[in-house]
Formats: structure tokens, sequence, C-alpha cells
């Protein structure tokens, strides 16, 4: 037998779904001498395929769920799904599939693999994530709120907190001599900049972000993110135009290099809001800080396991525009705190956060399986 253990990951696309970077970042670096690494999508066509291809491993495309229903006919149909992986003999099978699907975990057990998945958001509303959990070999958590809420029972010998990383060599505090950025926006070089990277989708609280923006003299909103929902998208244009900001706020879309537009921004905000509880591990707030960026971000989980208040970073309440400001404004008219926060948080960043650190945490729980 070979030495090397083959292993699967899967993912919806790498077109829609967010942590495809984040995956392929444990791809790459992965101990090839141990590990023999593949990726699943259910459709090809994204940014990131040429990186798959590039790694020169397997790379499948095919279904790895199917539908719970009909249930008399759902093992049959497992069967057939599990036939297209059945020839790559895969050990495990790494699911980063956000959702409640508990039938992947099924099609790897009929394929002759053992089913492990992450955790990347705080949904827990439905029985099918016990379910999940339950057929689930090892479970990789995200934050530490998902251990005391979720994992906190008969899950949790099986579950091992794992947060993501950073690659501390692309994302680092530098100093740009010119903004291109900036200037392409027409924002002064004395203006202050704060940018906020998060798709725009309701989750991410941008319209609590634009009105406290609003109340804070001069400052330009830089919102880098892929416009999703198109309605909602509408709704802050609508929204920057009736606080009278059309001027200072830039919707930028997809912006791919984003070491280089924290190069250009003063703050980091992420208003994320409590009541949607999505955050796992916000990578956009990692990035930030090991640019050495000063970071506001809601006291919500995974925003609270990063930022520690006021040493490294700011937290605020959820949905609260004027404390938000409030915070904005303390950076805005302070370089110092700015310089502090953000020497602060990269070195929170080095010492917690880096990407080697997250693929030694996985090989870890790959070969602690293992052996077990």
């Amino acid at each position: 037998m070979s030495k090397l253990t083959p292993i699967l990951f899967t993912i919806p696309n790498f077109i829609t779904a967010g942590s495809g970077r984040a995956m392929l970042n444990i791809i790459e670096r992965l101990d090839r001498s141990k590990f023999a690494p593949a990726v699943c999508v259910m459709k090809k066509g994204g940014d990131l395929d040429k990186e798959v291809e590039r790694l020169g491993i397997p790379f499948i495309e095919a279904p790895p769920t199917i539908a719970a229903k009909p249930y008399v006919t759902f093992f049959f149909r497992a069967w057939k799904a599990s036939r297209v992986f059945k020839p790559y003999r895969f050990r495990l099978w790494h699911s980063f599939h956000y959702s409640d699907d508990y039938t992947e975990a099924i099609i790897a057990k009929l394929s002759g693999a053992q089913w492990i998945y992450t955790k990347k958001n705080m949904n827990w509303h439905r029985r099918s994530w016990y379910i999940r959990t339950f057929f689930a070999k090892r479970v990789a958590a995200q934050n530490k709120d998902m251990m005391n809420q979720f994992f906190n029972g008969i899950f949790r010998e099986k579950t091992q907190l794992i947060p993501r990383g950073v690659d501390l060599n692309r994302f680092q505090p530098h100093i740009l001599q010119e903004r291109p950025l900036r200037k392409s926006l027409d924002i002064p070089e004395s203006a202050i900049a704060a940018g906020c990277v998060a798709h725009l989708v309701p989750v991410k609280g941008h319209p609590t972000l634009l009105e406290a923006a609003s109340k804070v003299l001069d400052l330009h909103l830089v919102l880098a993110g892929r416009q999703d929902d198109q309605s909602y998208f509408m709704q802050l244009k609508k929204l920057a135009e009736k606080l009278r900001m059309k001027e200072r706020v830039h919707f930028l879309g997809d912006f791919k290099e984003i070491s280089a537009f924290w190069a250009q921004m003063d703050i980091s905000v992420l208003p994320t809001w409590a009541k949607w509880r999505q955050e796992g591990c916000p990578v956009a707030l990692l990035e930030a800080m090991a640019c050495g960026k000063a970071c506001i971000a809601t006291d919500i989980p995974g925003n609270r396991d990063i930022i520690e208040h006021e040493k490294n970073g700011i937290l605020v309440p959820p949905e609260n525009v004027e404390v938000l400001a409030m915070a904005i404004r303390r950076l805005a008219e302070s370089a110092s705190l700015r310089k502090r926060l953000g020497e602060s948080a990269r070195r929170r960043i080095e010492d917690h956060f880096s990407i080697e650190r997250e693929v030694e945490a996985h090989e870890a729980l790959y070969s602690e399986f293992l052996r077990s």
C-alpha cells in the first residue's frame, strides 16, 4: 500500500463559493510526502480552476451530493454517485460545502472514504446539521462560539477548533509610492478612506456602515465585493444618495488585488449583522489585520475570536449606527491610534492566524484520525 493518503476536497464550485481560496491555500501546502490531494466541484468554470490544474492533482467535476428525497431510491442513487469516486481509493474526504446537506457523507462512505467537514458559518437551526455531524468522522470548527454552542456535548470529541489562516508574505503592511485606486476614485490624499471587503449581500450589514460613515465628516467609504444581489446593490446606492454621500461612497465590485486595496485604505470595517450570525472566521478581517490596518468589526462570533477589543482592533455592537460612527471617527481623527492598532493587529495574525498554523492543524487532524 502507498504511504500517501489520498484525500478528496469538495466544494460546490470556484464561481460563487467564497471559501475556494481558503481551501486551495491548504491543499497547495499539504505535505506531499504524506497526502495526495484531489479536488471535486459540481461545476467547473471558476477563477481558481486553473490553479487546481497547475497543482497537477485530480480535478473532478461531479456531484458529491444528491437530493435526499425520494427516500425509497436514496441508497441506489447514493451508490450510483459514489461510483465516480471509488476508483480513486480516497481514504479521507474533506467537505468545504457550507450547507447542512448530509448526503455527501453517505456517498463518501459508499466510495470507501471517511468523511470530514469544515463548519464555516453559525447556522444550526435545522435537524439536518445534527445528522450531518453524526455521520462526520471529524469536524473542523472555525471559532470558539461554534465549539461552545454546537459541539459542546456528544460531538465534542470529534471536533477540533481550526481557524483560518493568512499568507503573511502576500498580505503584509506596505506603503505604495503612488495610490492609483484612490486617484481613480478621486479620493484626496488628505482624506481618510475606510474600506470594507465583503460580498454585497444583506448579511454583511452595509446599510449600517453607510449610515455610520455619513456621520463622519469628509470620510470616503470604499466597498469591495461581488454584487450577488442586484436589488440589494440598488438599495445601497439609493441609501448613499439619500445620505448625500454619493460622491464619497465607491463601489468597486469584485476587486481582486486585496493586498493592494488595503495598502490604500486607512481603516477597515466589517459591519456584519448579528441576526444573521454568519461569520465563521472572516478572511477579510484576517487579511486587513495582516496588512496592518486598524480594524473595526461587529462583536459577533468569528470576529470576537480575532480582535481583542482596544488592543488590536475595535469591536462594536452590531447594527448600532451611533457606536460604529464613534469608532470610525476615533480612528479617522487619530493617526497614532490607527498606527498602534494596526501594528498590534499584524502581530496578532503572525502569532495566531498564519496559513502555516492552519495547514499544520489540518495535517494533525488528518493524522490523528488515521491513527485512531
